[in-house]
């Protein structure tokens, strides 16, 4: 492999490895009917709001918790999948 290769490999590690760091950085927000589930791209939760209204109907309070994690799960999903996707367009010329 050529030195000029090795260099654009290095330069896409590297940007990719940023993309990533990015993505865990950002907070995403899944609602549902008076819940709101704040959730890191590292898929880790890290608030939960909930309209207290909610309080004395259990089974809907438990349903919304589920979509709103779920929503927000899907955004980082998304989210990951158009930002790493990127690189891997610039890695078909090696055979990956």
């Amino acid at each position: 492999m050529n030195p000029n290769m090795i260099n654009k490999l290095k330069k896409m590690q590297k940007q990719m490895v940023e993309a990533q760091e990015q993505l865990e950085r950002k907070e995403y927000y899944g609602k549902s009917s008076g819940v709101t589930v704040i959730m890191q791209g590292t898929k880790q939760v890290i608030d939960v709001q909930i309209n207290p209204e909610l309080v004395e109907e259990l089974e809907l309070l438990q349903d919304s918790i589920l979509l709103a994690v779920n929503d927000a799960l899907k955004q980082i999903e998304k989210e990951q999948e158009e930002t790493m996707g990127q690189f891997s367009g610039g890695l078909g010329g090696f055979g990956f």
